[in-house]
């Protein structure tokens, strides 16, 4: 894609601040740190002059900016469909389906929602990771939202920082919890296993908050909702208060089957081929209109398939 051209004048209340600070708030549409970027490569002039993000500016000063869009890394489109419940020209909504990996990293360099997005938009070639702000696992269903512009995806973080969206999953533990509750404990990388992660001292904070959905034999399901947006967040915390998913290879332990399950059941506990988590609710206000908007998603085949099994197994032996 072309460069952006940008202009403006540093005015009264923008005069005495770093070139760095009155950009953020003369080009609100990018984020500082693409700002600072941008001033280093000399790609903004003050007076036709090339200053350091730290140099500061006076009233009546003119910038230029010329923006370079984004472009993903190892990333090309691809015709992968998407299930898209709502668009505009700010945002998507995309409800995702399970073994879709987000973006592309190690092992996993295509065949993403990345890549769907670049073969969507090719604007989206100028978002930073084409607009994904938040990720759901590869085996993680449900809601998304997607930034479609720059203005808006600077907002969606700055939302998602200020723990602003509302994101509410279902989730199917082993185990039976007297009655809901909360988990607020650090999360960061496994010091055994690279790939995991963990409650450890010097993660970050992370808050998770549960109430009952539903009760079977051995199993609960759970309505889940994130405080915070760590890696594996409901996953790790889930297990570290001895209630793991079901499904759940990486943190899940042991098959565990109720008493005198008949085939059906144990087979469709044995067979369910990943964690049992699904992102249903997702609500926030639009990044550019203001306007609240939610969006809700049904319970994944698979998922409803199980939770059907469970409940005829916990009717069979009631008496």
């Amino acid at each position: 894609m072309e460069e952006i051209q940008h202009q403006g004048v540093i005015d009264q209340e923008l005069s005495g601040l770093r070139l760095d600070q009155a950009l953020a708030r003369l080009f609100s549409d990018y984020s500082r740190s693409r700002l600072q970027a941008w001033i280093r490569d000399g790609r903004v002039q003050v007076d036709g002059e090339v200053r350091r993000p730290r140099d500061k500016v006076w009233m009546g000063e003119k910038v230029q900016l010329q923006a370079v869009p984004e472009t993903g890394q190892r990333c090309e489109p691809e015709d992968i469909p998407l299930d898209i419940v709502y668009e505009d020209e700010h945002i998507l909504v995309i409800d995702k389906p399970a073994g879709l990996v987000v973006h592309p990293g190690a092992g996993n360099w295509t065949g993403t929602m990345q890549n769907a997005l670049l073969h969507h938009d090719a604007d989206a070639a100028g978002l930073p990771r084409a607009g994904i702000v938040h990720r759901l696992d590869k085996d993680t269903t449900g809601l998304m939202v997607v930034a479609r512009s720059p203005v808006a995806h600077k907002r969606l973080v700055e939302a998602l920082q200020a723990r602003e969206i509302k994101r509410e999953y279902l989730a199917l533990i082993v185990g039976q919890p007297t009655a809901g509750g909360s988990v607020d404990a650090p999360i960061g990388r496994h010091p055994g296993k690279r790939v995991c992660m963990a409650v450890v001292h010097s993660g970050k904070p992370a808050v998770t908050h549960y109430r009952i959905n539903e009760r079977f034999r051995i199993h609960t399901l759970l309505d889940v909702q994130l405080e915070t947006g760590r890696t594996h967040q409901i996953r790790v915390h889930m297990a570290h208060i001895h209630f793991p998913l079901v499904g759940d290879a990486a943190y899940g332990g042991r098959l565990k089957l109720p008493r005198d399950a008949s085939a059906d059941t144990i087979r469709a506990l044995q067979q369910f081929p990943r964690q049992a988590l699904h992102a249903r609710r997702l609500g926030l206000q639009h990044p550019v209109t203001r306007e609240p908007l939610s969006w809700e998603s049904p319970v994944p085949g698979d998922l409803a398939d199980l939770l059907a099994q469970l409940r005829l197994d916990r009717d069979e032996h009631e008496h």
